[in-house]
């Protein structure tokens, strides 16, 4: 007896894989980024210019700084929002990562350096995209200075100094063109200089302030600029080069450790959200179903009439 034959179904086609795009920066996004970029560098900047008699103080300067980044860290969002770049799926996000780096700073702060919110916004940055991750580490920073009570003149500069952070991870390379363990050690080394970057650009917000320092390492207003990043460059491996260097190493093991986890996840999310598809309604779907009821209608009229002359 031979059994019958089975019926081979036809295998179903696989479906493509949606590439991960990052959240896209428009034109009108792309220049409130770059005044942004342009203030806070003057911000950072102006001491090494000014003369003595400047009465030079960044408390004095932080508040007017602050009023300004807060409207155009909105007029970023608003305009991406604008040019279709961030949807109310891409602002979910943001809350919910900025949340997570918030509650991940207070864990190592305060001990060596240690913390462990960079490597998170260098994925970040990475997946997301470099105007997502501006706006990303500056609402982080301002989010953990309210949960650790870290309020005062050096928070816009620290928000500023994130969000270029972040911002760098997303220019990196594509991934299209580098994967697997050559991002990750690419993602580890940038965010081990851009640790002592953002050290570095923090010292040069605070060193303008501390008078009465060695004679090699004091920042003297009216002084030559170059005279003065020689002494800035002295202050920073006098004082800041052991807590800088323990917040690198620290990036650079989570990033190895828990990259590539954490990369796929943010990936998947990015993929499944499809920030770069426009939503759209499509009118197709109506007027295919307008036929079929307009034939049920017909039927129905039909068949009464029959009833009728019957």
């Amino acid at each position: 007896m031979t059994r019958p034959a089975r019926s081979s179904r036809p295998a179903r086609p696989s479906r493509p894989v949606r590439p991960v795009r990052p959240v896209r920066i428009g034109p009108r996004a792309a220049v409130a980024l770059i005044l942004v970029t342009l203030i806070g560098i003057a911000a950072f900047g102006w001491p090494l210019l000014a003369d003595r008699q400047s009465g030079l103080a960044h408390s004095q300067d932080a508040p007017w700084l602050f009023a300004a980044l807060l409207p155009l860290l909105v007029a970023v969002v608003v305009a991406t929002i604008a040019d279709n770049g961030m949807d109310a799926k891409a602002v979910a996000m943001l809350g919910v990562l900025a949340a997570v780096g918030a509650a991940l700073r207070p864990l190592g702060a305060g001990t060596a350096g240690l913390e462990p919110m960079f490597f998170l916004l260098v994925l970040s940055g990475r997946v997301l995209g470099p105007g997502f991750g501006f706006v990303l580490g500056s609402v982080t920073m301002f989010a953990s200075a309210l949960l650790t009570g870290g309020v005062g003149p050096w928070m816009p500069f620290q928000m500023l100094a994130m969000g270029w952070f972040a911002l760098g991870a997303g220019l990196l390379p594509g991934p299209e063109r580098i994967r697997g363990r050559a991002e990750l050690l690419m993602l580890a080394a940038y965010g081990f200089a851009g640790s002592f970057a953002y050290g570095t650009v923090m010292n040069l917000q605070g060193w303008v302030i501390l008078q009465g320092m060695g004679q090699g390492i004091s920042f003297r207003p009216g002084e030559p600029v170059a005279a003065n990043l020689a002494r800035f460059v002295a202050y920073c491996l006098a004082t800041s080069v052991g807590w800088d260097l323990g917040r690198a190493v620290l990036t650079v093991v989570l990033t190895l450790t828990l990259g590539a986890t954490l990369l796929k996840a943010l990936r998947r999310a990015t993929r499944k959200a499809a920030f770069d598809v426009p939503v759209s309604f499509d009118p197709g779907v109506e007027s295919a179903r307008e036929p079929t009821s307009q034939r049920q209608t017909n039927a129905h009229t039909n068949g009464d009439t029959g009833d009728c002359g019957g």
